[in-house]
């Protein structure tokens, strides 16, 4: 496979940030085979963006012949308090989330899951987060806890601080040329990127996917304060107001029945003719459109009856035109991914391990 067909596979949505385009195509060139990785902590139950969308990445980063590890992030998640910080009930919740990719459709034979519980036994993985420890300040740390899901005012105690420090130096112990997060990671993967050259003087390429948008949409500011805000403020808001497990009324869960996904589509922000912070577009621009061949929205024929949409452009031109309205999209986008999520659904009522940890999980008190 050439270095371009890599690159647009790679680059492909729900990618939404490559830093920098210019060295992702030098590494295609000069490495024959590329690492990615992803950390995740393990709290609370999978919803379709840790899920689905995460198993439409890995996909495309195999099929561009890149190699990728899932980090069970089980000692960030304790760090970071959650699950009321019982790191046997945290470590319970990576086995489900495990179960849970697989079940999303990640060929867990063909990528890497590794433990943080596991690295920490290794005294090379600590004088590596010393070492970045010694080559960051303090403020900067602070800055970087964000990456926890807290806001810099939050920063109180000394593990916070130890967290990016963890993080920043993850890419290195499992020798990844590609930190493969979402944007609310950036603040450590840029980390990462800037202190590579004194750490081993490699170059780590950071490819931020999108962070689904919430199903309760994003909070408003007005015009005039959106307008002010900086990018770093914008993609903050952004993340804020995420799909979030720790928020149910926000996300669609991969567990989630027909009936609940229609009613939880039904309530969903979705303004007619407005794309930005449209959680129902989003979500088939990235999932429906990744996963299925066209998308069939039934209208009665007094609104045009029946129609078809075989691209996401497509769909969204005709949303935008207000030749698609939300209440006729909603039970049409409800039905497809109801579909998509059948082969979940099942793994979880078949199999017994799965179905065990997934109840253990659901009866667990989620902290965000």
């Amino acid at each position: 496979m050439d270095t371009e067909s890599r690159f647009e596979l790679i680059t492909r949505p729900p990618t939404e940030e490559v830093i920098t385009p210019e060295d992702l195509r030098q590494l295609l060139e000069t490495k024959n085979k590329l690492m990615a990785y992803d950390g995740f902590e393990p709290s609370g139950l999978m919803h379709i963006g840790t899920g689905l969308t995460r198993a439409i990445k890995v996909q495309d980063m195999l099929d561009a012949n890149v190699g990728f590890t899932l980090l069970v992030a089980d000692w960030f998640a304790w760090l970071n308090g959650k699950m009321g910080g019982n790191l046997e009930l945290i470590k319970k919740v990576g086995e489900y989330f495990v179960e849970g990719w697989k079940a999303c459709g990640v060929d867990t034979k063909k990528v890497k899951v590794v433990w943080t519980s596991d690295m920490v036994k290794d005294p090379e993985y600590w004088k590596g987060v010393l070492a970045m420890a010694k080559m960051t300040t303090v403020q900067r740390a602070i800055r970087a806890g964000t990456i926890m899901g807290r806001k810099e005012a939050d920063m109180q105690y000394t593990a916070q601080l130890i967290y990016p420090m963890m993080q920043g130096y993850d890419p290195f112990y499992l020798k990844a040329d590609i930190l493969q997060l979402g944007m609310d990671q950036r603040k450590a993967t840029i980390l990462s990127r800037e202190l590579a050259a004194k750490v081993d003087g490699s170059v780590r390429v950071p490819i931020h996917h999108h962070l689904l948008a919430g199903l309760q949409g994003p909070g408003r500011m007005g015009p005039a304060h959106e307008a002010a805000r900086s990018p770093e403020d914008q993609r903050e808001a952004e993340a804020e107001a995420k799909m979030s497990k720790s928020k149910p009324k926000s996300a669609i869960f991969i567990h989630d029945s027909p009936a609940e996904i229609e009613e939880k589509l039904k309530e969903a922000f979705a303004p007619p003719k407005q794309v930005e912070g449209n959680p129902l577009l989003e979500i088939c621009k990235y999932i429906v459109f990744r996963k299925m061949k066209e998308l069939e929205v039934e209208r009665p024929a007094k609104f045009g009856g029946t129609i078809s949409f075989g691209t996401y452009a497509e769909l969204e031109a005709a949303y935008v035109n207000g030749k698609m309205h939300p209440s006729d999209l909603k039970p049409a986008v409800a039905r497809a991914l109801a579909d998509i999520l059948a082969p979940a659904r099942q793994h979880f009522e078949k199999n017994k391990k799965a179905r065990e940890l997934y109840e253990a999980v659901k009866k667990a008190q989620v902290t965000r």
